[in-house]
Parts: C-alpha cells; structure tokens; sequence
C-alpha cells in the first residue's frame, strides 16, 4: 500500500486487523461471561451480588475496608444501621 499524506497504508492496515481481531475476542469473551452468570443464576446464585463481589476482589484490601467503612458510617447517618 502507498503512503499518503505520511501515512503508511501498510501500518494502518496492520493496526486496524489486530484491532478487528481484538473486538472480535472481545465479543466472545462478553459472550463467555453472560453464559457464566447465567448458569449461576440458573444455580441459584445472586447475579447482582456476584458482580459486586467482583468489583470488592479488585480493590486493595486497605481501600475495600475504607469503601466499607464508609458505607457503614453514610447507612448510620441515614438510620439503616
């Protein structure tokens, strides 16, 4: 491919295929995940519970502790506690 307007068609194309084949993983791996949390479900498992259980194993210890900490101080000053 020639080069226009210092853009090299070759390189473009390369970026833009591993980008296409990248999507496509991605897709399938979205695909995996809803399967995952559908047999879950299916187990009995809370699905909305499990996404959060997710989101705390990312965290930091210290930082999930602090997050917790806080929502047990804003669900008192609410009367939830």
């Amino acid at each position: 491919m020639a080069d226009v307007q210092g853009v090299t068609g070759d390189r473009l194309k390369s970026f833009i295929e591993r980008l296409e084949t990248l999507e496509d993983e991605k897709r399938e791996l979205g695909e995996q995940i809803k399967e995952v949390f559908a047999e879950a479900k299916g187990e009995g498992f809370d699905v909305k519970v499990m996404r959060q259980l997710l989101k705390l194993r990312k965290m930091k210890p210290h930082d999930r502790m602090e997050q917790e900490e806080l929502l047990d101080v804003y669900k008192s000053a609410i009367g939830m506690l």
